[in-house]
C-alpha cells in the first residue's frame, strides 16, 4: 500500500508535457505573433522535452534557452517559431541544418520538406559538407559568416540565421545571389551563439 501511496505522488508532481506545449503555444508564441498555423502544429505535435538532459525536462517550455553540456544549447521555444516563420519550409526543399545537432529543429521540420541533413559548425568551417541546399538554418547565432556558409546555399538558396551585430542576436533572412550574400534583420532573438563563428580578434590600440 506504501508503494502504491509513492508511485501516486510521483505521478501526481510529474510535469504535463502536453499541458506545457499548449500553453507555450498560446502564451508565448502567439502572443508574440506566431500564428502560422504549420509553424503551430509542429510545435504542439513535437516533445521539446525529449530533447533536453533528464534534470531539465520540467523546465522545458520556460521561454529561456537550456544548456545540454559541451557547449551546446537549446534555443528558446520563441526563436524556434521564429526560425520556422521566416524559413517557410516548402514540401520540395532540401534542408542544411548547422548547429550543435539537437535534433530537435531537425524534428520540427522534417515533414515538411524533402531532405534534412545536419552538420555540426566543425563540419562546415572544414568543408566537410558535401552538395548545396535550397534552405539552410543555423540553429544558434554567429558574429562573422563564413565563406563556407554561403557555398552550401543552392542558387536562390535561403538562409535563417542568428546574427550577432554589436552585441545584440537578431533573426536574420538572406538569399544567395551569385556569390553573394544579402541579409535581412527580422527581429531579436534568444538563440545562442555559436563560437566557432565568432570574428577573430583584431589589434586596438
Amino acid at each position: 500500500m506504501d508503494e502504491t501511496r509513492q508511485m501516486i505522488a510521483i505521478a501526481q508532481k510529474a510535469p504535463d508535457f502536453a499541458a506545457a506545449r499548449r500553453h507555450m503555444i498560446e502564451s508565448q508564441l502567439r502572443t508574440s505573433g506566431i500564428n502560422d498555423a504549420f509553424v503551430l502544429e509542429r510545435m504542439a505535435e513535437v516533445p521539446r522535452e525529449d530533447f533536453v538532459p533528464e534534470a531539465s525536462r520540467a523546465s522545458a517550455y520556460i521561454d529561456r534557452t537550456i544548456p545540454l553540456g559541451g557547449g551546446a544549447a537549446l534555443g528558446s521555444p520563441l526563436a524556434y517559431g521564429e526560425i520556422l516563420t521566416h524559413a517557410r519550409p516548402q514540401s520540395g526543399d532540401t534542408v542544411l541544418l548547422i548547429g550543435p545537432a539537437t535534433g530537435y529543429l531537425a524534428a520540427l521540420i522534417r515533414p515538411l520538406v524533402s531532405e534534412v541533413r545536419e552538420a555540426t559548425p566543425d563540419m562546415l568551417l572544414a568543408n566537410d559538407v558535401d552538395g548545396t541546399f535550397d534552405l539552410v538554418i543555423v540553429d544558434g547565432a554567429l558574429e562573422d559568416v563564413p565563406v563556407q556558409l554561403v557555398a552550401t546555399l543552392a542558387p536562390a538558396g535561403r538562409l535563417v540565421t542568428g546574427v550577432i551585430r554589436k552585441g545584440v542576436t537578431r533573426l536574420e533572412v538572406g538569399r544567395r545571389s551569385g556569390d553573394d550574400l544579402s541579409l535581412l534583420a527580422i527581429t531579436e532573438t534568444q538563440l545562442p551563439r555559436l563560437p566557432q563563428f565568432d570574428k577573430p580578434q583584431g589589434w586596438s590600440f
